[in-house]
């Protein structure tokens, strides 16, 4: 992975289901549509809505072109059952583009209580680690961290994490994405860093300006040439067919830097 555009993911989710929040019209694209629109090669796909289901075979197929592909273990609103995480784990086994995992939603927002601040204890994040391993390659645990969680305590199950993912969930608060960086790196150093990129303000339901889409980007652009930051994640397909000028502006940008060398 020597070019920047080998280090972008799109947080992929059932079509349309983002439409709960002021989105300006309903969308219908999918996760594999919002991929090849935005020229992204690799796949965040979490669970939302109640979908995707078991068997997932069928709904992988149109994911077959993508790189690397991470499905949720713990979905959107932090929704997980132990057969369906069964179920992926096994799903994942036998589907090579897949190569981790992903915890969504999976911190409490202001809990300050250890043992209650994720939606799975310690204890049961160290046995799907055991679960993952046994499948007999390389897959790794991926994390949902959202910018007011950081001062809760999170440091037991970020240690088990392979990768942590920032999300900063109010654009007004993206003017202090660089000292939350700082704080994660502090948290997790072990864990490879990734920023998550919103292109709609989902924190305040308004369109993301912009100025501050444009923020996120030039300073993951930075640290990923840094190598503070191993990738970089948009958010979503279920808001790319809308015409939002962020997102064409992020869809311009990625063809601009995508082929940009590293280091």
């Amino acid at each position: 992975m020597n070019k920047v555009g080998d280090t972008f993911w799109i947080w992929g989710q059932e079509a349309g289901s983002h439409d709960v929040y002021k989105i300006p019209k309903p969308s219908r694209m999918t996760p594999a549509e919002g991929a090849y629109y935005l020229n992204i090669p690799n796949m965040c796909l979490v669970h939302c809505v109640g979908k995707p289901k078991p068997p997932f075979d069928q709904y992988a197929v149109p994911l077959r072109p993508c790189k690397r592909v991470v499905w949720s273990l713990v979905g959107a609103g932090g929704t997980t059952d132990l057969a369906e995480r069964q179920a992926v784990l096994e799903f994942a086994g036998r589907t090579p583009n897949i190569t981790g995992f992903v915890m969504d939603d999976f911190f409490i927002n202001g809990c300050q209580d250890p043992a209650g601040v994720a939606h799975l204890p310690v204890e049961q994040v160290r046995e799907i680690r055991k679960q993952i391993k046994a499948i007999g390659r390389k897959l790794d645990l991926w994390v949902v961290l959202y910018d007011h969680q950081i001062n809760q305590p999170v440091q037991g199950h970020l240690d088990l994490c392979d990768k942590v993912s920032l999300w900063t969930w109010c654009a007004k608060d993206l003017v202090n994405l660089e000292k939350n960086l700082a704080v994660v790196e502090k948290l997790a150093p072990q864990a490879g860093k990734l920023l998550g990129c919103y292109m709609y303000d989902y924190g305040t339901n308004i369109t993301m300006p912009v100025a501050l889409m444009q923020k996120q980007c030039e300073l993951g652009l930075r640290w990923l040439k840094e190598g503070r930051i191993e990738g970089m994640i948009f958010c979503s397909n279920c808001c790319a067919d809308l015409g939002l000028e962020a997102v064409e502006w992020t869809r311009a940008w990625i063809a601009e830097v995508g082929k940009q060398k590293i280091r």
